[in-house]
């Protein structure tokens, strides 16, 4: 096992262990990638300030994220196939995000169904639904979350039609995936993954095959989803929505000031600066620099959120210090999960959080309660 120091080297591990159609999905964006090498980019022309001489005892990364205490101010994004980077991927998520006291967010397009992910944690998790056109089925997963006792519900409003990603095309990426030799041949190297495939059930989307009439196996959900996405989702479904859930709502994809605007006029608990990991429109900028704007115009009137190229405690503490009230990792833990299972979505938490430990302490801070912009340089 070779010594794990940063997220790099749990998506370097990863690279070699999950299969290459699986891991460049993940690890991909639309068209040219521009946003999401961006997303990353862009942290990284953020400068520090650092403070010596400073009392760095009894530090505390603690805050709350929707009324929710968490460890740091940091969710497990939802992610589609989780559940193909592992075996059972998204339930060994859940469990590492609950032993480190962080919110896990469950997508509707997981392996695990939402029912698998509540017999085998014992907190509360968060469900991402995206708007399909069948509103029946739209009800039933609401009801569904509800009867998991999900505490919060993540609405994704940037998914109404799916942006071009040139790897999953070249990979022939489907559902079923299309057995080339290419791909069988990738599969013989990857023996670990294969092995824990083999040893679960868990292999299609199980929020969606059995519960919708007629998609009984992953060939018939192919062409469900792909009539499904609703591209005449608007404000008034978000309306419909918050009312059919009653609990806490955030909204996932907001990168505009006016759309923020809206977000806040919906009667939102949080919105989410996100891009969809660069995954969507290519030429958008990057949600840490669309972050700014958006807490200036509406921050004192709604949580605050961001995710999008999120790879160290210090880009947590970036995000903070700009506005942000809690972040998302999406790729960061699923490199970990790719390279070692539960362990190595543990190992990315760990990691994160003695970076932004260490990091809010160079900076001059023990509490993140008290962090502001005075960290970053002009």
């Amino acid at each position: 096992m070779p010594v794990i120091t940063c997220i790099e080297d749990l998506r370097l591990l990863a690279q070699r262990r999950v299969p290459r159609m699986f891991y460049d999905y993940a690890d991909s964006g639309s068209w040219t990638e521009s946003t999401y090498r961006a997303n990353s980019a862009d942290f990284q022309a953020i400068k520090l300030r650092q403070r010596v001489a400073v009392n760095m005892e009894n530090r505390s990364t603690a805050t709350t994220m929707v009324g929710q205490r968490v460890a740091m101010p940091v969710a497990i994004a939802p992610t589609g196939l989780t559940g193909m980077q592992h075996a059972d991927g998204e339930i060994l998520a859940a469990r590492a995000a609950e032993k480190f006291g962080i919110p896990f967010t469950l997508s509707t397009m997981s392996i695990c169904s939402i029912e698998d992910v509540r017999a085998r944690t014992k907190a509360p998790f968060w469900f991402q639904l995206y708007v399909m056109r069948d509103r029946d089925f739209i009800e039933r997963l609401i009801e569904r979350a509800k009867a998991a006792q999900c505490s919060a519900l993540v609405l994704t409003l940037d998914l109404q039609i799916l942006g071009q990603r040139h790897k999953d095309i070249r990979n022939g990426l489907s559902a079923p995936p299309k057995p080339t030799i290419a791909n069988l041949i990738n599969l013989m190297t990857k023996p670990r993954w294969c092995l824990g495939m083999l040893g679960t059930p868990r292999r299609q989307f199980g929020n969606i095959v059995g519960h919708v009439k007629g998609v009984e196996n992953m060939g018939s959900l192919s062409e469900w989803t792909a009539k499904q996405f609703d591209p005449q989702l608007s404000w008034a479904d978000v309306e419909w929505i918050k009312k059919r859930w009653g609990g806490k709502l955030i909204l996932k994809g907001i990168q505009d000031v006016e759309d923020a605007r809206l977000a806040v006029a919906s009667g939102a608990d949080a919105l989410i600066v996100s891009n969809h990991g660069g995954r969507q429109l290519d030429g958008a900028e990057s949600s840490i620099h669309a972050l700014p704007a958006i807490v200036e115009a509406v921050g004192s009137q709604i949580e605050v959120h961001m995710d999008g190229g999120i790879r160290s405690g210090q880009d947590v503490l970036k995000a903070w210090a700009l506005g942000a009230r809690g972040t998302y990792i999406g790729r960061a833990f699923l490199y970990g999960l790719g390279a070692m299972g539960e362990a190595g979505v543990s190992k990315t938490l760990e990691i994160i959080h003695k970076e932004l430990d260490l990091t809010m302490a160079f900076t001059g801070h023990t509490q993140l309660q008290n962090v502001g912009r005075e960290i970053l340089r002009p």
